[in-house]
């Protein structure tokens, strides 16, 4: 049977370069003192790690994902005319009825209903879009923030990595 500690080492060891190639895929990172690729791997680990502990940000962390409002549904309302014009009939019914003719008095009270429940539904409509556009903006500019605080974490952490690594004897750039 052979032994599984030289696999597992190796594998650890391809963990770890693909992290810290990751995290320092914006370095150029030059050996000025002869380091090993195996030294310069293990400094560019040891370096991002306290660049982690330094800035508090973990370079592997993913960016920010724009997340649109909720509640953004079609928001359109539908019918006010027809609702105000049988409010209005009823009204006016009732108001012809006592004036003696209730279905001349219903539709000239269906006509004034209808046209209020219109203009009813698009003030309604047209706050319901505002509002809309409003939640957008908001979510908008909540995104563009995250998005250069997180911009700003990582050239952060970026030149924690250069200045340990450029102490450990590297040209960084």
């Amino acid at each position: 049977m052979t032994n599984p500690l030289p696999v597992l080492l190796s594998t650890l060891s391809a963990i770890l370069l693909a992290s810290t190639a990751m995290a320092q895929s914006d370095l150029l990172i030059y050996p000025a003192k002869g380091q090993s690729p195996e030294q310069q791997a293990r400094d560019s680990s040891e370096c991002s790690a306290w660049a982690t502990q330094q800035t508090q940000f973990d370079p592997t962390t993913p960016a920010p994902v724009y997340t649109p409002p909720t509640g953004q549904a079609n928001t359109q309302q539908r019918g006010g005319a027809v609702r105000g014009a049988a409010g209005g009939a009823a009204l006016g019914a009732i108001g012809g009825a006592i004036g003696g003719d209730a279905g001349q008095g219903a539709a000239v009270g269906a006509g004034v209903g209808a046209g209020a429940g219109a203009i009813r539904q698009r003030r309604g409509n047209r706050a319901a879009a505002e509002a809309n556009t409003q939640s957008q903006a908001n979510a908008d500019a909540a995104y563009q923030q995250a998005l250069a605080d997180y911009n700003a974490k990582r050239e952060r952490h970026k030149q924690a990595t250069a200045t340990c690594l450029q102490g450990r004897g590297y040209t960084v750039n």
